[in-house]
């Protein structure tokens, strides 16, 4: 059976039904995206490109980053998967006075979307592992690198999943913030099954009244060795990993050139 399907239909729903509430794991989603666009800047200027970069984030979410680099006068492309973050995305771009492009697009198929080749294709917040099986994280990652005109930048973020496996926690690290009316608790359990974990995702709201919101979905921990490697494949000449010990970034990023 082609896993295709199973795949998006376990993240789409996960992404649809926490629209809504995205920016909670922010304890101020618009200063975030102010931050993220800036650190990407810095990354991308290191790397030779300017503000003339055409950029896809093919995995925008509710436009953290894209919105971010709007803002700072990028061109730049939004796809994603699920519906519910498109919409949520669009909504807050015409808040922000920004112009994004946004396009429902699988990121194994990105060709069946988008003609154009872009200069730089990010995918931040852990958008990879979502990828279940070895064959759909090599789909994502041909697709990715197609997109890319020859020279350009391929930049994402992932959890440390090389020390994960060695453990294999049961629970994430609670964030906390205080709010207008309290505090609000975020954190995720973990299942694991071999390299794969099933995770929910608690939002716990403890205000004038307490609220709690739980959301289910799967990752599979995947090392640096596997994408490393997957992106030589495909077609990148140069991957490196830049650490949060450096960078301030909360997530390691691999940086690719194809």
């Amino acid at each position: 059976m082609n896993e295709k399907p199973i795949v998006a239909d376990i993240t789409q729903s996960f992404y649809d039904s926490m629209a809504s509430q995205y920016d909670k794991f922010y304890l101020d989603w618009q200063s975030t995206t102010r931050e993220e666009a800036a650190f990407l800047r810095e990354l991308f200027q290191r790397s030779g490109f300017d503000a003339s970069a055409r950029i896809l984030d093919c995995a925008c979410g509710i436009g953290t980053q894209a919105i971010g680099l709007a803002a700072l006068g990028y061109d730049v492309t939004g796809s994603d998967i699920s519906a519910g973050e498109l919409a949520e995305a669009r909504k807050r771009a015409e808040e922000n006075g920004v112009s994004i492009c946004f396009r429902r697009a699988d990121f194994r198929a990105l060709s069946e979307v988008f003609s154009e080749r872009f200069d730089i294709i990010i995918a931040m917040d852990n958008a990879l592992p979502h990828m279940l099986t070895a064959a759909d994280l090599e789909k994502a990652i041909r697709s990715i690198v197609g997109q890319l005109r020859d020279g350009g930048l391929f930049v994402a973020s992932i959890r440390d999943y090389d020390r994960m496996l060695q453990e294999k926690p049961a629970h994430s690290a609670p964030y906390v913030h205080k709010t207008e009316s309290g505090r609000r608790v975020l954190f995720q359990t973990w299942d694991w099954v071999g390299e794969n974990y099933r995770f929910i995702q608690y939002i716990i709201d403890d205000g004038a009244s307490l609220q709690v919101s739980k959301f289910a979905c799967e990752y599979r921990a995947v090392r640096r060795e596997e994408i490393g490697r997957l992106l030589c494949a495909c077609g990148c000449r140069e991957v490196r990993w830049e650490f949060p010990e450096t960078t301030g970034f909360y997530q390691p990023i691999v940086i690719a050139r194809k």
